[in-house]
């Protein structure tokens, strides 16, 4: 049985997360993924790199624009698993976390939300206000998950493709996803 994975890549920096998480899900015959790239996104790729936004998209089993509101993950009658939002802008948390549809991305994110579905924000930000902790309690309380990629070094990271990828799996496991992407505490490679 195929399983549906959103994943929305927001304008915060580091778009590597989501592109990573594409990656690693492109790999397992049972899970069909379907993106959206806001329009920051599209600079930060740009930006931070050396992919095209189109380059990004070939990732994914199926692309959006982050306009088209009548998309099929803009429905709660379209079956999806889980969404990712990797990484998290300030401003989609706060759209989250205050039921603001203006755009796709942060429309699926509030049809996962009311279906209670899984939705993971990788939410990219420091230091934090307290306007930024409310709304991450906000989405906390409507069952989202908040996992900023806050880095491990007990597997003696020697890239940053290497802290990438141990916050990639940790965002795995956070949809259920069995993976071998990191190396886990208490093991050995």
């Amino acid at each position: 049985m195929t399983r549906r994975i959103v994943v929305g890549i927001t304008g915060a920096s580091a778009p590597h997360y989501g592109i990573a998480l594409l990656r690693r899900l492109r790999v397992i015959d049972d899970i069909e993924t379907h993106l959206v790239v806001s329009a920051g996104a599209r600079r930060t790729i740009a930006v931070e790199t050396d992919l095209t936004v189109a380059g990004v998209t070939t990732l994914a089993d199926v692309s959006y624009s982050p306009g088209d509101l009548a998309a099929p993950i803009a429905s709660g009658s379209f079956p999806v698993d889980a969404m990712a939002v990797a990484p998290c802008s300030m401003r989609t948390l706060a759209a989250v976390a205050h039921g603001l549809s203006d755009n796709l991305l942060t429309r699926a994110a509030d049809v996962a939300l009311k279906e209670r579905r899984k939705l993971v924000l990788v939410t990219r930000e420091t230091p934090l206000s307290l306007i930024h902790l409310r709304n991450m309690t906000a989405v906390t309380e409507a069952g989202a998950t908040v996992m900023p990629p806050v880095p491990a070094f007990y597997h003696a990271p020697v890239t940053v493709d290497d802290l990438i990828a141990h916050t990639t799996g940790r965002l795995l496991d956070t949809l259920d996803i069995p993976n071998t992407t990191f190396t886990r505490w208490g093991t050995s490679e």
